[in-house]
């Protein structure tokens, strides 16, 4: 599944941009959060070849898949980005200078028929960026209360017929689970009113996205994760954060937006040290993929990418 040897990461050029001043300083580490097919690993390494690489990724398939493309020289760990903190302690390079977060599932995980990601084909209803995670999409079909569904597919897909979409489910799993991608996308289908369905591309994307997103707790994943890589980064360090929709872009703008502005209540004559920003934003709002990026890769059309740099210690 892992096999694209010739796949193009989204915006590498400009990841490179941002992380390579903070990885000029001798040993240097660069940290890739969700190294998938160590594509932007890969462009930052030959262009800071002294820096040292740290790769996490939760799918034991690109962990493998990232060690033989990166080499020796990398270490490439089995861990979800929640897992940054303890990673980096257990490799000796708590405080790094770059760390950079890809979020979303990856490509071959979308292309792969076993791993049910995708709702252009009929596959399992699987979901896990680590298949041996605890939870399916199969399982929360069959098990989550009408109520909770809604929920998950109204917080996580902003799906606005979430309440009928989610009693169509009910009510068919009470003849037989459904385990198959071209089920949901049927009941999905059938509970959108017929003007809705006409625009917009597939009408089931949203119910895929919030399954997703539950079946591994990305937004909670990002919200332990990114406040920790701004806490452990040195002084002059950076961080990138590439999204592919609006939830997760909305964590990011809100954590790196908050971290650099002034926690001081508004009048004080001075400002207190310890209330002055400890970010300083790189990109004036989320940046997008290039037009001609766009066109080559349709993948890259909904990237939103933020970055900032620490300027001073979190106390």
């Amino acid at each position: 599944m892992f096999g694209d040897a010739g796949h193009t990461p989204v915006a590498a050029q400009r990841v490179v941009e941002l992380v390579a001043p903070a990885l000029a300083r001798p040993a240097a580490v660069f940290v890739d959060a969700t190294v998938g097919l160590a594509g932007h690993a890969r462009a930052v390494a030959e262009r800071c070849p002294a820096a040292r690489l740290i790769g996490l990724d939760r799918d034991p398939e690109a962990v493998r898949h990232a060690r033989a493309r990166l080499g020796p020289e990398a270490l490439v760990v089995h861990a979800a980005f929640a897992d940054l903190g303890a990673t980096l302690d257990a490799a000796g390079a708590p405080t790094p200078d770059a760390v950079l977060f890809d979020l979303g599932a990856s490509s071959p995980q979308l292309d792969s028929d076993e791993r049910g990601f995708a709702y252009s084909r009929d596959t399992p209803l699987d979901m896990r960026m680590d298949p041996a995670g605890p939870l399916t999409a199969a399982e929360i079909l069959a098990t989550y209360p009408r109520a909770e569904l809604a929920r998950v597919l109204r917080e996580y897909g902003e799906e606005r017929y979430a309440w009928g979409i989610a009693g169509r489910i009910v009510a068919r799993r009470e003849a037989a689970p459904i385990l198959r991608s071209g089920e949901l996308v049927d009941l999905v289908r059938a509970a959108i009113p017929a003007a809705a369905r006409r625009t917009g591309g597939n009408p089931a994307k949203r119910t895929f996205q919030a399954l997703r997103v539950e079946v591994n707790s990305e937004l909670d994943q990002l919200e332990a994760a990114l406040p920790e890589a701004i806490r452990r980064l040195r002084v002059g360090g950076r961080v990138v954060v590439m999204s592919y929709q609006s939830l997760e872009d909305a964590v990011a703008r809100r954590v790196l937006g908050g971290a650099a502005k002034s926690s001081a209540p508004a009048g004080l004559p001075v400002e207190p040290a310890s209330a002055r920003p400890t970010l300083r934003l790189l990109t004036r709002g989320a940046e997008h993929a290039t037009a001609e990026e766009q066109q080559s890769n349709p993948r890259a059309r909904p990237l939103r990418l933020r970055a900032a740099e620490k300027i001073r210690e979190i106390r």
